[in-house]
C-alpha cells in the first residue's frame, strides 16, 4: 500500500488544497493530510480548528485521513511509514522552495520521495495567505474556501468590522 502525506499548515484549508487532496486520493491508496502546528508562522486558527475544518471539508473522501503533527516532517513520515510527500506548486518560486525541501527531506529520510502537483486552473491563484488577507478586509472568500471555512473566517474577523 502506497501511503502519501500532504503536509502543510492549512491556515485555512482552501479549495486549492482540497483539489490537490482529491486528486492525490486517486493516485495513492491512502493520503494523510498532515497539519503542522507551525508556531513559527503564528497561525490564525488553532491546530484543532485547522484539523477540524480539514476533516469536515474532506469527509467524503474515504482514503484520506487528517491529523495534526509537530516536529520534523521526515520523522513524521517515518512514523507513518509513508514513502511519498505531496506538495503543491503554483509558480517557479514555489518550485525552488519545494526543491530545497525535497532535498532536505530525502537527506533526513532516504526513502521519502516528493511528488509536486500543479493546481487546477481555477485554483492556481489561491493561497491561504491571500484568503486570510481578503477575509481580514471583509472581502468575499466564498469562491476560495468551503462554506464552513468562509464562516470561520467571517467569525474570526467580525470583531474588527
Amino acid at each position: 500500500m502506497v501511503k502519501a502525506i500532504y503536509p502543510g499548515t492549512f491556515d485555512p484549508i482552501t479549495n486549492g488544497h482540497i483539489d490537490l487532496v482529491r486528486r492525490s486520493a486517486k493516485l495513492f491508496e491512502h493520503v494523510v493530510v498532515a497539519i503542522a502546528t507551525s508556531s513559527r508562522k503564528k497561525p490564525l486558527f488553532t491546530l484543532e480548528q485547522r484539523v477540524g475544518m480539514a476533516k469536515a471539508s474532506l469527509i467524503d473522501v474515504p482514503n484520506v485521513t487528517v491529523e495534526g503533527f509537530t516536529g520534523l516532517l521526515a520523522d513524521y513520515a517515518k512514523q507513518k511509514d509513508a514513502k511519498v510527500l505531496i506538495r503543491g506548486v503554483r509558480a517557479v518560486a514555489d518550485f525552488e522552495y519545494e526543491y530545497q525541501l525535497a532535498s532536505v527531506n530525502r537527506t533526513l529520510y532516504s526513502e521519502l520521495e516528493s511528488v509536486l502537483l500543479t493546481p487546477s486552473h481555477e485554483n492556481a491563484h489561491i493561497s491561504s495567505t491571500i484568503v486570510r488577507d481578503v477575509a481580514a478586509h471583509h472581502g468575499d472568500v466564498s469562491s476560495f474556501v468551503p462554506p464552513l471555512v468562509a464562516q470561520a473566517l467571517e467569525q474570526k474577523f467580525k470583531a474588527n468590522k
